[in-house]
């Protein structure tokens, strides 16, 4: 049947129409020809469709996080990331941490200095605020909906994302007890220690020495007697907080820590409490940390809890090539890089954060350049795929779920796999360590002690593990997936069918509990020399900028903000009566409580 419309058509017959429809198109060819023709004759240029016609719209390289705050005329902050990024695959055939460390630093700034050198000055043209990452090749702006479309429209621009401010739920500190040196007292282990078999790795005289790991939190205590021994930036006498310590926090308003700070500053207790688990021991009555031979350095990227993208990447790429005190990455010296970094903080999805993008990037440039970043699962638990915040659910971060301490039973809080945020059904967390009760430095003061519950503080259990393991067998060190290999092979394997296939590595436990011990096995017997203590020079940057002082005044305490007390989703297995705190990874349901309890009976330190 023909329809109505087609009854007006003159009828012509199927062959002819081929041919008057070929006829056609040689006639447009043979004017487009004549066309150019005529141009070039007189000079002119014919406009052909070019490549930029094809780049998608403004609008759709801008994350819906922008669009939204930049609307009614608001202002917001937002990353400008470049299409031309560099290319880091060749660090995986250099054969140490020097090499790979100096490629990563150098192809990345290049990149930077050589790409965006055209949007940096018509930034600066307009007197537009900005700041410059090469971490990943970005740039912060802070603007409108029409500089985001402006730059959006850029060929050279990929996309337009969001630097939004992330609230993490840090954990309530339990009750706070001062514990003085007292010559003499006996040494005491803390149960997560000992439980990871950390104490037997020491036996054999490796320490975590030659090995540096840093801290990405809320500060750090550094004058703290269980931390202070081991900082890079303290050779016994002097202070140095040159290439040892960054502050990314520039815009706080009644942080006890201020802004820039000149050393290091905790304005909460979360980073010195999970630096003091990786690290920590006062040389008395203290054994807090797995590492106590390791050193470590220090950034802040949170404001008492608060993060953004910017102050998360801005302590990646100081660690990937530390640089002193007020000045640039310019300055940075990839050879005072760290080995290993903790990190006990999220980013989620929900906040406006991206789910790759420049978070992913720099996460991946700093295992290209050989270090290990180790990442908290989160306390969403106890359902299935809650490891869903940035940077948890990355291949290139090393997540750790936490455990009830003493036990091989998960704590309810622990996030879980499998990974659906980004459509990769990938299994985490990738192994598990004690994560409640956990007792160790608090910000108080320099003899204070508190104790926490949360994946925050099974992370810093499995940095000090890694420490220990490149310190035993130096051939591992910097090698990542090596290293991974090695601890998840040795682990306490842990059957669960919750999230999956019980089979490890599941979607519950990783691997399984981790035991360094395994791991070392039979090392030669004679440990390496300890690296040298760095000596007291400075290299200021900006001149006329006082150096601090060796002693450090007390850091101002802040007071954590109660969050609503909820009880745990009952999991699989049995559980300890221990009731979780949040980390500082952001879950979006609220978060348990911290419940204080009696400080487990001491273990003796063995003797060497």
């Amino acid at each position: 049947m023909i329809k109505d419309s087609d009854s007006h058509r003159p009828s012509v017959p199927s062959p002819w129409r081929r041919i008057f429809c070929s006829l056609f198109l040689v006639a447009a060819a043979v004017a487009l020809v004549a066309a150019l023709a005529s141009s070039d004759a007189v000079g002119q240029r014919v406009e052909l469709p070019t490549q930029a016609a094809f780049h998608p719209a403004p609008a759709q390289k801008i994350a819906p996080w922008v669009m939204e705050h930049t609307g009614n005329g608001q202002q917001a902050e937002f990353f400008v990331m470049l299409a031309d990024q560099a290319d880091l695959s060749p660090a995986a055939d250099l054969p140490t941490k020097t090499e790979k460390g100096r490629f990563v630093y150098q192809t990345l700034l290049e990149k930077a200095q050589s790409t965006q050198g055209p949007i940096l000055q018509w930034l600066r043209e307009r007197n537009i605020e900005n700041q410059s990452f090469y971490i990943v090749n970005a740039i912060l702006v802070k603007g409108d909906r029409q500089l985001a479309e402006t730059l959006a429209a850029r060929p050279d621009v990929a996309r337009v994302t969001g630097n939004p401010h992330i609230h993490n739920d840090l954990p309530e500190r339990g009750p706070i007890e001062e514990s003085p040196l007292q010559p003499g007292a006996p040494a005491t282990i803390e149960p997560g220690i000992t439980y990871t078999h950390a104490p037997d790795v020491w036996a054999l005289g490796f320490k975590g020495e030659t090995v540096v790991v840093a801290s990405a939190d809320t500060g750090v205590r550094w004058t703290h007697n269980a931390l202070k021994p081991h900082y890079r930036g303290w050779d016994g006498v002097n202070a140095n907080h040159n290439f040892n310590w960054h502050d990314s926090i520039h815009d706080s308003v009644g942080n006890p820590c201020g802004n820039d700070s000149q050393q290091p500053c905790d304005d909460f207790f979360h980073g010195s409490h999970t630096t003091g688990t990786a690290i920590g021991d006062d040389g008395g009555t203290n054994q807090i940390g797995m590492a106590p031979g390791a050193k470590w350095i220090g950034c802040r990227n949170m404001n008492q809890g608060d993060g953004t993208p910017a102050r998360y990447i801005e302590c990646m790429e100081f660690f990937l090539a530390p640089y002193p005190l007020n000045c640039t990455p310019n300055e940075g010296d990839p050879t005072k890089a760290p080995d290993i970094t903790i990190n006990s903080w999220g980013c989620p999805a929900s906040e406006g954060c991206v789910v790759g993008d420049e978070l992913q990037a720099a996460v991946e440039a700093q295992e290209a350049a050989g270090i290990q970043m180790v990442v908290a699962a989160g306390n969403s638990g106890s359902g299935c795929s809650t490891v869903s915040d940035p940077p948890s659910f990355y291949a290139a971060s090393y997540t750790v779920g936490a455990l009830n301490t003493g036990t091989d039973t998960i704590a309810g809080f622990s996030s879980r796999g499998p990974v659906t945020r980004d459509g990769s059904n990938r299994t985490k967390p990738d192994i598990t360590a004690p994560g409640t009760g956990t007792r160790s430095c608090d910000n108080s003061c320099d003899s204070c002690y508190t104790t926490a519950s949360g994946t925050s503080m099974a992370t810093p259990h499995i940095s000090g593990a890694m420490a220990l393991l490149w310190s035993a067998i130096p051939s591992l060190q910097n090698q990542i997936q090596a290293s991974r290999d090695a601890l998840n092979s040795t682990t306490v394997q842990i059957l669960s069918n919750q999230c999956g296939d019980q089979t490890p590595p599941n979607n519950v436990y990783g691997w399984g509990r981790v035991n360094i011990a395994t791991a070392v096995g039979t090392p030669p017997p004679t440990p390496p020399p300890p690296t040298p203590t760095p000596t007291a020079t400075v290299t200021p940057c900006a001149p006329g900028t006082p150096t601090p002082t060796p002693t450090a005044t007390a850091t101002a305490t802040a007071t954590a903000t109660a969050t609503p007390s909820v009880t745990p989703t009952a999991t699989p297995t049995a559980t300890a009566s221990v009731t979780p705190t949040a980390t500082a990874t952001v879950s979006p349901t609220a978060t348990p409580r911290a419940t204080p309890r009696a400080r487990p009976t001491p273990h003796p330190r063995p003797t060497p």
